[in-house]
């Protein structure tokens, strides 16, 4: 029963606005190569700088690098939509795990007391 209701989520999710604007921005940006490249690039740049960041490392050239691509990024109109597109997609979804963690009372390590 629980996984039916969890096929019924994830066909929601899948019509939802935000995924539809994710699936078409993306489509849109990855049919030109070279936004497909800086997109592939600035994504591979971001979970290194997160990675470092957890790990306390630091990496001036690669945050350097990752700061230059996103500014180019942020001038290409299709780019700058899936980027957009992304942001909303995943606080959609962290918006839905936090209310089902919540609905079993999972403390995250994120509460205020």
């Amino acid at each position: 029963m629980i996984y039916d209701k969890a096929r019924d989520l994830a066909k929601a999710m899948a019509e939802s606005e935000e995924y539809v604007s994710y699936k078409n921005a993306k489509e849109k940006a990855f049919a030109n190569d070279t936004t497909k490249a800086l997109l592939k690039e600035y994504m591979t740049l971001r979970i290194r700088m997160q990675g470092a960041l957890v790990s306390g490392q630091k990496d001036d050239e690669a945050m350097e690098r990752l700061q230059k691509i996103g500014e180019v990024l942020q001038l290409n109109p299709d780019a700058s939509a899936y980027l957009m597109a992304e942001y909303r997609l995943n606080t959609m979804l962290g918006d839905v795990y936090k209310i089902l963690a919540d609905g079993i009372d999972l403390d995250l390590g994120l509460s205020e007391d």
